[in-house]
């Protein structure tokens, strides 16, 4: 059984960043023929011989276990809870194992959003396959995503080009973060640094001392530390600290060179410099806007 939509965008639409081209979702039992029928030009394909698009896919695989192959990915066992990409121009298969049911969801698209993000290294198609398990709100994403791709109403492209987004966005994350917390005690040990800077802003405590503290060299903690948070501990801690300045700075009349040896800043004009650099404004600019 499959619903499925495949649509058309504008112009106008291309320059939003991304477009939508198809939206659905499938079920396949056991022994049952994959793909089933339904599909536009250009999207049917023949499990042996694969096919190539010309778009991004994401599926999402809810139920039942299956095989995913592509130019740049061996043969691959997927499982119920992973999500698998398809890229433009790479020849690619993927299909239900004959014992198992199939129940997937997809969502076709193109745009300088996805590029850019490829590009970026963010996303390649030598990894493809995403590991997120179940998850209702990604299921919601899909079936509200075709349910505008139904309706077609004005603006459509845009609201899901926006759940794509979201999508992208949750499946990065949910993964990453699947990764870190098997590792329970860096967990903790990331969780205490982050809450030990908090209470220490206007402290003297460093980011060697606070390694030192939790029992891991300097280099080990500043490595986990930036693949849990994306920042260095002392950047980490020094946003912090200019947050912390801004709310002085704003609700107080503390003056500016207090403010900076109160945070442990080397010297008012450092801190000047480092605070022009985060917002724009001098510290004496951003009070005189917030006063």
């Amino acid at each position: 059984m499959q619903t499925s939509k495949y649509l058309v965008a504008n112009d106008r639409d291309a320059k939003w960043g991304l477009t939508v081209s198809t939206v659905g979702h499938d079920t396949v039992g056991v022994g049952e023929h994959y793909p089933t029928h339904g599909h536009a030009d250009g999207y049917f394909f023949d499990m042996e011989k694969g096919r190539v698009l010309n778009e991004y896919q994401m599926l999402y695989l809810v139920e039942g276990e299956g095989f995913f192959v592509s130019t740049h990915q061996s043969r691959t066992r997927i499982k119920s809870g992973d999500i698998f990409l398809l890229f433009p121009n790479e020849w690619h298969s993927y299909g239900p194992m004959s014992t198992s049911c199939w129940k997937s969801y997809w969502i076709g698209f193109k745009g300088r959003n996805m590029d850019d993000r490829v590009e970026s290294g963010f996303l390649s198609c030598e990894k493809p396959i995403y590991h997120v398990g179940y998850s209702s709100e990604i299921i919601s994403l899909y079936n509200t995503a075709l349910k505008a791709a139904q309706e077609e109403a004005a603006y459509s492209q845009q609201l899901m080009a926006g759940i794509v987004n979201h999508l992208i966005g949750m499946m990065y994350s949910l993964e990453r973060n699947i990764i870190l917390n098997k590792d329970h005690d860096r967990v903790d040990m990331i969780n205490r640094a982050r809450y030990r800077i908090r209470e220490t802003l206007e402290g003297d405590l460093s980011i060697q001392q606070l390694a030192e503290e939790l029992g891991v060299s300097y280099s080990n903690f500043r490595k986990l530390f930036k693949e849990y948070t994306g920042l260095s501990p002392a950047l980490y801690q020094q946003d912090l600290k200019l947050q912390r300045a801004k709310e002085l700075l704003s609700t107080t009349k503390i003056s500016i060179k207090e403010i900076a040896y109160r945070l442990n800043f080397e010297s008012p004009d450092y801190f000047s410099s480092k605070f022009r650099v985060k917002t724009g404004q001098k510290p004496s600019e951003f009070r005189a806007s917030n006063s």
